[in-house]
């Protein structure tokens, strides 16, 4: 029998677009996951990320027609689901907006934090990432930072979408998601040399100068 190819997500997007329900579903068993684990991670509520994934592609369903292809479809809809994220996080706070956009000084390469604990690594990067204890330090991390790094560091490092995509994802430029990626990237770093570094080579940091 001839190889029959797998479609790629764009034939199924553009066959989903011409009003075909299987690709559809296709596309959404796909994205799925990813839309529920980025809900999920921002909100910490499984019902909240279970509404989230159901808004997000009954969204999709209503916009998929008009959708431009400017972006990969992956970005389009996890944007479409941090907005419904944030929507959530304002009816909570009972506020109208959160600033994710509005930039500040702290969105700059100045004044960037100084560490507190600088160590050498008892294990490795790659031995410590088998561990079940650094994703639990790293999601316990997450939840310290503000919302505005939290949401650029999973987007970029845990979704792995590029700047770019983050940026657009956003709505931010990309130089200011670099610049709140390295904030967050440093913030987590902290925790964790904290606790994986080794003690006996720590620095600690002289401020008599800054």
């Amino acid at each position: 029998m001839p190889h029959v190819e797998e479609p790629t997500d764009v034939d199924l997007l553009h066959r989903a677009k011409a009003g075909d329900f299987e690709s559809f579903e296709r596309l959404v068993s796909q994205l799925q996951p990813r839309v529920y684990g980025l809900a999920f991670r921002i909100l910490h509520q499984s019902q909240d990320a279970e509404d989230v994934t159901q808004q997000t592609f009954l969204a999709l369903v209503e916009h998929l027609p008009g959708f431009r292809e400017e972006s990969s479809l992956a970005t389009w809809v996890l944007r479409i689901a941090t907005n419904f994220c944030l929507k959530i996080l304002r009816k909570r706070r009972g506020s109208k907006t959160i600033a994710l956009s509005e930039l500040g000084p702290e969105d700059s390469y100045s004044n960037l934090p100084h560490p507190q604990f600088i160590s050498a690594w008892t294990r490795t990067a790659e031995e410590i990432a088998q561990q079940s204890e650094l994703r639990s330090e790293i999601e316990h991390a997450m939840q310290e930072l503000d919302e505005k790094y939290r949401l650029v560091f999973l987007l970029r490092d845990v979704e792995g979408l590029s700047v770019r995509e983050t940026a657009e994802a956003m709505e931010l430029t990309e130089s200011t998601v670099k610049v709140r990626l390295l904030r967050a990237r440093l913030a987590l770093r902290e925790r964790l040399t904290s606790k994986f570094g080794d003690p006996e080579q720590a620095l600690v940091p002289d401020h008599r100068h800054t």
